[in-house]
Order: C-alpha cells, then sequence, then structure tokens
C-alpha cells in the first residue's frame, strides 16, 4: 500500500510539474511528498525527476516510469470501481460541458432524460463559452463544436454546424441584400463579443476571401446578437444551430450561403476510453443517439 501511495504522489508532481503543486491538489505537506518521492527513487535505486530551483523535470527513466505508473493506477482505480459497481451501474455525480446555447438548446434536454432514466446519478451542467479542460476541471463528458487537437480524449463524431451570415426579412427589404462578402463593409453588423473577436471574417472552403468588418453594435451574448439581427437592427455570423428556430419561422434568413466556410463538426468527448464508467457511458449513447437524430446538426 506504501508503495502505491508513493506512486500515486510521484504521478501527481509529474503531472502538476512541481512539488508544492501536488502537494496543495493532494492536501499534503510539501515535505511529506518530497519524502515520498525520494523514499520510490531509493527503492528503485534511480532519479525520477531532475530537479532545478525552478524546474521538475522527468529523467528518461521517470517518464517511462510515469508512464507505467499511470496503467496501474488506472488498473486499480478500475478495479475498485468495478467492485463497487460504477462500471456495471450508473451511479455517483456526472458533469457536463458544451457551450452556453448548445448546452441550453440541446445537451440540457438530454441530460434530463438521462436522469430520469439513471436515478442513482447527479447531473450537473457547465455551460461556459471558454475553452475547458476536463481532467483539471473534474469534467466527465463534452461536446465540443469545431476541430479536435490531438489530446487523446475518446471522441464520437455526431453531426456538424456552419457559421453563417443572417439578417431578418425586413432589414432586407430596407437595405438589401449583400450578394459576395465585400458588400458586407456597407451594412451595420452586429458580433458577440463572447464568440469572434476577431473581425476579419474569413470565406469560403479554403478561407481565402476575407473581409474585416467594423460593427456598430457589440454583444456580450450570442442570445442578445441574434434578438437585435431579429429585431432588424442589422447582420450578424453565427453559428447555424443557434439560428434554427429563427429559420424555421422565417423572422432570420441566411445570406451568402455560397461563401460558407467549410461546417464544423461536433463530438462527444470523454477522457476514460475503453475504461468510461456506467454513468459516463450511458450518457455518451444517449448523447450520441440524440444529437445524430437532430436534422439541425447534420
Amino acid at each position: 500500500m506504501a508503495r502505491l501511495q508513493a506512486m500515486q504522489v510521484f504521478v501527481r508532481v509529474a503531472e502538476s510539474g512541481g512539488f508544492a503543486e501536488a502537494a496543495r491538489q493532494l492536501n499534503m505537506s510539501p515535505p511529506a511528498v518530497t519524502r515520498a518521492v525520494a523514499l520510490l527513487e531509493e527503492g528503485l535505486g534511480v532519479r525520477l525527476f531532475t530537479r532545478t530551483t525552478r524546474v521538475v523535470r522527468l529523467t528518461d527513466v521517470g517518464q517511462r516510469y510515469f508512464d507505467d505508473c499511470q496503467k496501474i493506477l488506472a488498473y486499480v482505480e478500475e478495479a475498485g470501481a468495478t467492485a463497487s459497481g460504477a462500471y456495471t451501474e450508473p451511479k455517483g455525480s456526472l458533469t457536463i460541458t458544451a457551450s452556453v446555447l448548445f448546452g441550453q438548446m440541446y445537451i440540457m434536454p438530454i441530460l434530463q432524460e438521462y436522469l430520469d432514466q439513471n436515478l442513482q446519478v447527479v447531473g450537473k451542467s457547465l455551460f461556459l463559452d471558454r475553452p475547458t479542460n476536463l481532467v483539471e476541471e473534474g469534467i466527465d463528458v463534452a461536446i465540443r463544436i469545431g476541430h479536435l487537437s490531438d489530446s487523446g480524449l475518446s471522441a464520437i463524431r455526431v453531426g456538424q454546424v456552419r457559421r453563417v451570415i443572417c439578417g431578418s426579412p425586413s432589414y432586407f427589404e430596407q437595405h438589401g441584400a449583400p450578394s459576395i462578402p465585400h458588400d458586407l463593409v456597407n451594412h451595420r453588423i452586429i458580433a458577440a463579443t463572447s464568440a469572434w473577436t476577431n473581425l476579419e471574417w474569413r470565406f469560403g472552403s479554403e478561407r481565402k476571401t476575407s473581409v474585416v468588418v467594423e460593427p456598430r453594435l457589440f454583444c456580450n451574448s450570442n442570445q442578445a446578437v441574434i434578438d437585435a439581427a431579429r429585431d432588424g437592427w442589422g447582420l450578424t455570423r453565427v453559428l447555424s444551430y443557434q439560428i434554427g428556430e429563427e429559420l424555421r419561422e422565417g423572422t432570420l434568413q441566411i445570406v451568402l450561403a455560397d461563401y460558407e466556410e467549410e461546417p464544423l463538426p461536433i463530438h462527444v468527448v470523454h477522457p476514460e476510453g475503453r475504461r468510461a464508467s456506467a454513468k459516463v457511458r450511458a450518457f455518451v449513447d444517449l448523447a450520441v443517439e440524440r444529437l445524430r437524430a437532430n436534422r439541425l446538426l447534420n
């Protein structure tokens, strides 16, 4: 047991990049963390870290040992979870993240359906218009819009969305509709500061055409931007899923569709891979089924 605990301390030091930060995360004293790693190195007869006053780095041997320790600790955790039933029956707390509007419109109904089906799970939604780190923030599942970096996370593609330019029929009656991207410089533009701080809008599958827009109205929420465009104040650029209801009702219309960028993929992402617990597997299965069936996302 002492060796296993020392391995856990060693892995946390390697992941956090320092002894003091590992101590804080583990709720241990810094000397206790240093002592645990020192005893581990003494027992192995090797140096696991190269230490300087500013940096703590794994040695080559330490890197290989770190990889092995991660696998061993994962197997131990999986064995305990299997014994307690977490891998056979959904239970515990489940945290889901997505962007604000997408989460409110599409993920919250799925989460509510999931909780109705799994009475031993407590759901938590974290809807934010900023990047999140699943491991560091304790998130079980994320719905990502956009191209994924090679992060080692498990990802299932469930659909796609487009960046679109839209306005209301009343606006087009009064000001006309742009026929090419450069026509946008002659129109009133509404921009969401939470979504696009870059005012160089690019167009086309290869994004070679660009227009620098000068918005006359900035809003700090996507919904406020959509409301202003629907009221006929100007044109805006949003993701297609955000205006599905407005498109159906005819209160907003898309223009410059022939100049759109390539669609952005939607993925359901989680960090557990094949070792995913029953609570994660059940939510992922339901979310994949519901999102793939949504015509607005395909």
